[in-house]
């Protein structure tokens, strides 16, 4: 089993910056792809940005040159840096991760919210 611990989010002003970590601990060998994905009120959960173990990087079009994915293997977490933040990423924003490219374990999320 493999736990994951979201944390960063938090209220910012549109145009502004925010950085989620994702902790990752127990079968950790295990994990092939960490991602991070969000869900907005209303609407389904989507993919926003995931890594492999080799390093490379899917992201969502809608989030293309303002976030970025990056991961510390010595401290077992994945980031997620958001950038010229805009009202409709407001979501929870929920790590994920697994042993091939569908996820198999969550975090609990943290409220990304975009508001003047």
């Amino acid at each position: 089993q493999v736990q994951l611990v979201e944390s960063g989010g938090g209220l910012v002003q549109p145009g502004g910056s925010l950085r989620l970590s994702c902790a990752a601990s127990g079968s950790i060998f295990s994990i092939y792809a960490m991602g991070w994905y969000r869900q907005a009120p209303g609407k389904q959960r989507e993919l926003v940005e995931a890594i492999t173990s080799g390093g490379s990087t899917n992201y969502a079009e809608s989030v293309k040159g303002r976030f970025t994915i990056s991961s510390d293997n010595a401290k077992n977490t994945v980031y997620l840096q958001m950038n010229s933040l805009k009202l409709e990423d407001t979501a929870v924003y929920y790590c994920a991760g697994g042993g091939g490219p569908v996820p198999e374990y969550w975090g609990k999320g943290t409220l990304v919210t975009v508001s003047s």
